[in-house]
């Protein structure tokens, strides 16, 4: 039987099936064992692999690095300042050069657009390690992290808090309706998912039995969740005044009594990091002398408790980005009774 993600991009999570997405975590998983077990698994053995960062990173960067030496191919990182991307030479021009050289491409930026232009015409597997609408890696590492966690996805209840309106909202809302998580994201009116997004969402839930819960209200989005996520207050790259959005999303802080608001004790915290926990960052240091704060879309004491699983979460990012890499580059068998 042919490896039926042979050849593919993964661009959004919609670009796979339910059953496909759980394959992955799953194949993650299994991958994660054997390192875990020092056996080895070149399945990409000799391929070479591009990476291209418009936006910096330390996960994305670090787990496709690692992933494709582990599975023996050649990783290029190559940075903004490192080619003419998009300045002296177009995305659809260095997508053709790219493609010619290297079996596959990944692309971390702003733009959408983007990724789906080196994946239309590079003529090699594309995989999406962050744009500005969506996030599909962090998702599988994120979903395995819930798996490992729990034992299952379908019936668990996510919500997430924050600014409702960026990659990780949408890609949790959409990829979690999709494997019959219950989501729900709790967000300012200002601040909520686009209605295409919720729409989306909303009819993967209805196919796969689980709810959609679009408030305003923190208490209502957090009560009887599995797992609490957050994400930065301000994007990278996002132009806005920070004193406004702090009033804006103060109520959706995870901290205990947001945390206590759940009415379990069994619930999980996760984050994608980076996260301003405490002021020992640069900018942590810079906005809370100027806003007279100590923490801000998480408080310490939440992050460093041990219903906290963001490093366990940070570290699922490798064999999660690792799955699809060998998936869609690999000649590898995969049976298609999964997907039934």
């Amino acid at each position: 039987m042919n490896n039926q993600f042979e050849g593919r991009s993964f661009l959004k999570e919609i670009d796979f099936t339910p059953a496909e997405l759980t394959y992955l975590i799953d194949f993650a998983s299994h991958l994660k064992t054997l390192k875990a077990h020092h056996i080895p698994h070149p399945y990409l053995q000799g391929k070479n692999i591009a990476l291209l960062f418009e936006k910096t990173s330390t996960r994305t960067r670090s787990a496709f690095t690692v992933a494709a030496n582990d599975l023996g191919a050649n990783p290029e990182f190559l940075g903004k300042d490192d080619i003419q991307f998009g300045t002296k030479e177009s995305v659809v021009d260095t997508a053709k050069v790219l493609g010619s050289m290297y079996d596959g491409i990944e692309f971390r930026g702003f733009k959408q657009s983007t990724v789906e232009d080196l994946a239309t015409y590079s003529g090699v597997p594309v995989w999406n390690g962050l744009t500005d609408e969506w996030h599909p890696t962090q998702i599988l590492a994120d979903f395995l992290t819930l798996k490992e966690h729990f034992g299952h996805l379908k019936g668990l209840t996510l919500a997430y808090v924050g600014d409702g309106r960026n990659n990780m909202a949408n890609s949790l809302l959409v990829a979690g309706a999709m494997l019959g998580i219950n989501m729900a994201i709790g967000a300012p009116a200002a601040l909520q998912p686009a209605p295409a997004v919720v729409a989306l969402a909303q009819q993967y839930a209805q196919t796969a039995g689980s709810t959609v819960v679009i408030t305003a209200d923190p208490q209502q989005a957090v009560a009887h969740a599995d797992a609490l996520y957050t994400d930065v207050w301000v994007s990278m790259g996002e132009q806005v005044d920070y004193g406004t959005r702090i009033k804006q999303l103060l109520p959706f802080q995870i901290n205990a009594a947001l945390l206590a608001a759940t009415g379990k004790t069994s619930t999980i915290v996760m984050h994608c990091l980076p996260a301003l926990h405490d002021v020992k960052t640069k900018i942590g240091a810079q906005l809370g002398e100027q806003y007279g704060m100590t923490a801000f879309e998480i408080t310490d004491d939440v992050f460093q408790s041990p219903q906290a699983v963001v490093f366990e979460e940070a570290a699922n990012r490798m064999p999660a980005i690792k799955a699809i890499m060998a998936a869609t580059l690999g000649n590898l068998f995969i049976p298609t009774s999964i997907f039934d």
